[in-house]
């Protein structure tokens, strides 16, 4: 029997278990009961995570910058506007270090990078577009072009696994059920693909195939598709984490190529109305942060599907529906969902803006270091500050 059947079976098994049970797997699996109205809960975040500011240094003005942060390393921020195709280079005290465009429509040259991602031992940025992946040195000399597996298609769903390989989401699957109105298909197009692949050459070093029986993570009016967002995958200490929204379940994909269910949610997504399925779940430090989309058939779209977010201590298997504050910075709620690039080795990052701060700054609702930054700050002229949040 071959890894992919492996897998098959393992899913099918999760699969019915969420549908019989309610009660938490005897094998210590997480699981979330998103019928429970489990409770809100105001946090402070250093209560649970060291906390630390981060300027990036404007006093340069080509270090001036209008996207945001798109990698973060244990020495680097790396910063890429998707207007300029600027690639801004920091050190993790805010001082510029290099910068570099390439933009352009030439063999070595991007016109947009739907992925980015920064080796800091080998100074290689991983630059990735729908088919394939172009790799520079930090100051922009151009070292390789990496071609993805034929019919595959990345988009911006790649994480690196380790030093020698990355990790991405086919979403050619997802394509093909959406140019068929996800209607019609046999039960082998129902699997969400994921590969890893060198980091010099882009051969396949493992393919995982994770099969589903048939559903539609959306609703139809008017004739119209409207799907609900989808995280399929997000970096951990162990692995991988592979979020399979059709089977309730959450699997890890570990650094000795093995696959193993980690979360469940339930009722099944096949038995809930409105449906309610996994959008995304990423570890960080001791907490599992999970979003439970909605999706309720109707007359109209709502525009965007109402989500709901958890997050379950590892240690206790508390769950709760958490409102994080910070003290430094009154008044105001912060929201942690899952964002690709917002995400690092133990922490998340979230991007303050310079003029919201000021305007807090002079309602005297800032304290602490996040105060006496701002206060030297200038709306006009000087970067957004970004908080580092490095859970305990």
């Amino acid at each position: 029997m071959n890894k992919i059947s492996v897998y098959y079976l393992t899913v099918i098994f999760v699969f019915v278990t969420s549908c019989s049970s309610d009660k938490p797997a005897k094998d210590g699996w997480a699981y979330i009961d998103v019928t429970k109205n489990y409770p809100e809960k105001e946090i402070y975040l250093t209560d649970i995570a060291d906390v630390t500011y981060l300027y990036l240094n404007s006093d340069d003005a080509d270090y001036l910058y209008s996207g945001t942060i798109s990698y973060l390393t244990k020495n680097t921020a790396v910063v890429y506007s998707h207007f300029s195709g600027d690639f801004l280079f920091f050190s993790r005290d805010g001082k510029p270090m290099s910068r570099f465009n390439r933009k352009g429509q030439g063999p070595e040259e991007y016109n947009d990078a739907l992925a980015v991602i920064y080796d800091e031992t080998a100074d290689e940025v991983f630059v990735g577009r729908s088919y394939d992946i172009l790799v520079y040195s930090s100051t922009g000399n151009y070292k390789r072009k990496i071609n993805l597996p034929q019919g595959t298609i990345a988009d911006g769903r790649m994480v690196s696994f380790d030093d020698h390989s990355l990790f991405f989401y086919d979403l050619s699957m997802e394509y093909k059920r959406m140019v068929s109105d996800g209607m019609d298909l046999s039960t082998k197009d129902n699997v969400t693909p994921f590969y890893r692949i060198s980091k010099t050459t882009g051969e396949v070093l493992d393919y995982v195939e994770i099969q589903y029986p048939s559903i539609f993570l959306g609703i139809y009016v008017n004739g119209q598709r409207y799907v609900g967002r989808n995280s399929r995958l997000s970096k951990s200490r162990e692995g991988v984490l592979l979020c399979s929204a059709e089977t309730d379940t959450v699997f890890l994909y570990s650094g000795d190529q093995s696959l193993m269910p980690v979360l469940y949610k339930t009722p099944s997504i096949h038995s809930t109305d409105p449906m309610k399925y996994l959008m995304s779940c990423f570890e960080r430090g001791q907490y599992q942060f999970i979003e439970v989309c909605t999706v309720r058939a109707g007359d109209e779209y709502p525009g965007v599907f109402p989500v709901t977010n958890y997050m379950i201590n590892k240690n206790t298997g508390e769950i709760i529906r958490p409102k994080f504050l910070l003290s430094d910075y009154q008044r105001k709620e912060f929201l942690i969902n899952y964002g690709i690039r917002r995400i690092y080795d133990d922490g998340f990052f979230f991007e303050l803006d310079l003029i919201e701060l000021k305007q807090a700054y002079r309602e005297n609702r800032l304290s602490g270091k996040l105060e006496e930054l701002v206060a030297k700050l200038n709306e006009d002229e000087d970067n957004n500050v970004f908080m580092l949040v490095d859970f305990k």
